[in-house]
């Protein structure tokens, strides 16, 4: 089952629910958030809650993509109550791409130590046996609901950024019931937009690197992860194809389990708290910037998987960029 949202002309969120090839509004829902509280809030499965609400009138979602009318699949009502996070060095094959990246670059090979190590530790300690935790993944923060836009809306790099490059990740999305428990909703792919030129001047700018917006959907995948998941990274430039690579996810293809991810997330009270909904952002071994590419204003980032449905598009954009400090009012 796949779920997305799209506005209709009187500006309301309308939730669809996608099976195979047939899609149709989910009757009487206010939004995909207030299906998944319910779900959580009773101990149903959201596949039960949907059947209980029945469906209406059946949707065409390409065309509605083609119009830009859909939005986010999942969305809080509150977006200081959105979090969007997530973990690096997870899949096989990213501390390879994390060093092409800064050894292009002409970084220095002791720089990537910490994170050859860190790769390492998920090697040997990141598939635990089930129901204990093995070691902690990389973790960083992104923001919350202000930095995220719309599938098929621009990415927008900030006018201080030296770089804005595509992740093409799967996210984890998850609500928090009114007791404090962590419910996942289900999948979706992610542009886990982020500045690799920052983050090579120096590995402690990562934290900085992550501060930027990022996209992800159109279509939240209900139900279990594939455990191989097979997808296409590309960008094009003025329409015609400027790169492409294939990207690999699923547990068949990382250092850490899911569930160790999601315990080193959920670990932290902060992030139990009551409504709050998350987006986790579970890494890549997929770049551009690896390859050398640099990205430029009007380049159209394209992510897809299978799985997932409809294929995310964001175009690239960069903020004016601005030589004044940004100050500070003493009251």
């Amino acid at each position: 089952m796949l779920l997305s949202q799209f506005k209709r002309a009187d500006g309301s969120v309308a939730v669809v629910c996608r099976e195979g090839t047939e899609a149709a509004v989910v009757k009487g829902a206010e939004s995909t958030y207030a299906l998944a509280q319910k779900a959580a809030n009773t101990g149903r499965s959201l596949s039960a809650v949907i059947a209980e609400h029945g469906l209406g009138e059946a949707v065409d979602l390409p065309r509605l993509a083609a119009e830009g009318r859909l939005i986010l699949p999942i969305h809080h009502p509150d977006p200081a109550h959105l979090h969007v996070t997530g973990t690096g060095l997870t899949h096989l094959g990213s501390a390879a791409a994390r060093d092409a990246m800064h050894q292009n670059m002409g970084a220095p090979t002791e720089n990537l130590t910490d994170s050859m190590k860190m790769f390492r530790m998920g090697l040997e300690g990141g598939r635990p046996v089930a129901g204990q935790p093995g070691v902690q993944p990389e973790w960083f923060y992104k923001g919350n609901g202000h930095a995220l836009v719309h599938p098929g809306q621009a990415l927008v790099a900030p006018g201080f950024a030296e770089d804005g490059g595509e992740e093409p990740e799967i996210a984890g999305i998850y609500v928090i019931s009114d007791k404090g428990q962590a419910a996942r909703v289900g999948w979706a792919l992610a542009n886990e937009f982020s500045d690799h030129i920052t983050e090579r001047v120096n590995y402690l700018f990562l934290a900085h690197s992550k501060l930027r917006q990022a996209s992800y959907g159109p279509e939240i995948l209900v139900g279990d992860l594939p455990r191989d998941i097979r997808g296409t990274s590309r960008i094009k430039r003025g329409g015609k194809l400027l790169w492409e690579k294939p990207f690999l996810s699923g547990e068949e293809n990382m250092s850490h389990t899911f569930a160790n991810l999601e315990h080193h997330h959920f670990k932290y009270d902060l992030f139990r708290q009551p409504g709050d909904l998350h987006v986790h952002c579970f890494g890549t071994a997929t770049l551009s910037f690896a390859d050398g590419i640099h990205t430029e204003a009007g380049d159209v980032f394209e992510i897809e998987a299978a799985p997932f449905g409809l294929p995310l598009i964001n175009p690239l954009a960069f903020a004016q960029k601005q030589s004044a400090a940004v100050t500070v009012q003493a009251l």
